[in-house]
């Protein structure tokens, strides 16, 4: 069942019993039946990123255990708003994810509410507590990759980033495209902004444009909704952008050569399916490329010749290796 906070809001607001939710209604002993899971998406499933790629796991794990499991998810949650909605998850859930790393200071808040519900961080790097996994998506070290890709396939010898907050683990992203970009070609030229919103079009729009004004045309983002507007630029202006988080090379859109796979849904599912086998446990866990191409990877739509293909698998091999070393968290 997928709620947006509206509608949740004023379900909660509705509610009889919504002023005196607490840590008592999560220790009772949840009824017999399928395993309750609630996920908190912050964004929109539909924005095509990271959102998206939570949503789609949500949907392949209730496909795969069907009625054993019943799943509530609610998307477009602002910042100021997590704390009560994820009160209101872990009263009537088994497990709580919060599906991005922008959840994780208020999981970890709730959490110590409900010590007999499990909780589960998407994305960011983290500590484990009594009842909190937290699983890192290593952004960075795809990131890496991707800016070897856009560096190959460049035809201006530019490439640029634009992240959304300047928070540690977007800022790292950004840097290790630069690096990527570097290690393949030196000389390349990189341009790297900063929003300050995941999901401002016309700001990141205003970003590529300054970017292509500079010689950039490919282009790279850590965006949810944003990414719109990267794509209006790259429109107007002939250059042409690698995805993030899924492989849409499917879709045959020509504004993007490339997309990197970070395993969000991947994430997601793989905290049900610890659930629903009764091996979840507390633990800071890496994801990235050791836990196969599900979890990270890249995928080049067009223009990918064998020297392209093999060093990008030489990078990866790498990275794996720790030849490569990256920024963290």
């Amino acid at each position: 069942m997928m709620l947006n906070r509206r509608v949740f809001l004023r379900n909660v607001a509705l509610s009889a019993g919504a002023a005196s939710l607490s840590a008592t209604i999560g220790s009772r002993a949840l009824a017999a039946g399928p395993i309750r899971v609630g996920v908190l998406i912050p964004g929109s499933r539909a924005d095509h990123g990271w959102m998206e790629s939570a949503y789609a796991g949500i949907v392949a794990a209730q496909t795969r255990y069907g009625d054993r499991i019943k799943i509530t998810s609610i998307e477009n949650v602002k910042f100021g708003d997590m704390e009560q909605v994820l009160v209101t998850l872990a009263a009537k859930n088994d497990l709580v994810i919060g599906a991005a790393g922008q959840t994780q200071a208020s999981v970890l808040k709730v959490a110590k509410r409900f010590p007999k519900v499990k909780f589960t961080i998407v994305g960011p790097t983290g500590l484990p507590t009594d009842n909190v996994a937290q699983y890192d998506v290593l952004q960075a070290q795809i990131g890496f990759v991707a800016g070897a890709v856009a560096a190959m396939l460049s035809k201006r010898g530019a490439v640029s980033y634009v992240g959304g907050l300047e928070i540690p683990a977007i800022v790292n992203t950004g840097k290790e495209f630069g690096n990527g970009a570097r290690y393949v070609r030196p000389d390349i030229k990189y341009i790297e902004t900063y929003t300050g919103d995941f999901d401002d079009v016309a700001k990141a729009k205003e970003a590529t444009l300054a970017a292509i004004a500079q010689g950039a045309d490919m282009h790279y983002n850590i965006l949810n909704l944003g990414v719109r507007g990267m794509e209006q630029a790259a429109r107007d202006k002939g250059t042409r952008l690698i995805g993030s988080y899924s492989n849409y090379c499917g879709d045959h859109n020509a504004l993007y050569a490339a997309y990197t796979i970070s395993g969000i849904g991947f994430m997601v599912e793989y905290a049900i399916d610890q659930m629903m086998a009764g091996t979840w446990k507390p633990e800071a866990k890496v994801f990235g490329l050791a836990m196969g191409p599900r979890s990270a990877g890249i995928e080049v739509c067009s223009g990918a010749t064998p020297e392209l293909l093999t060093k990008v698998q030489e990078i990866q091999n790498n990275l794996l290796a720790g030849k490569i070393k990256v920024l963290v968290g």
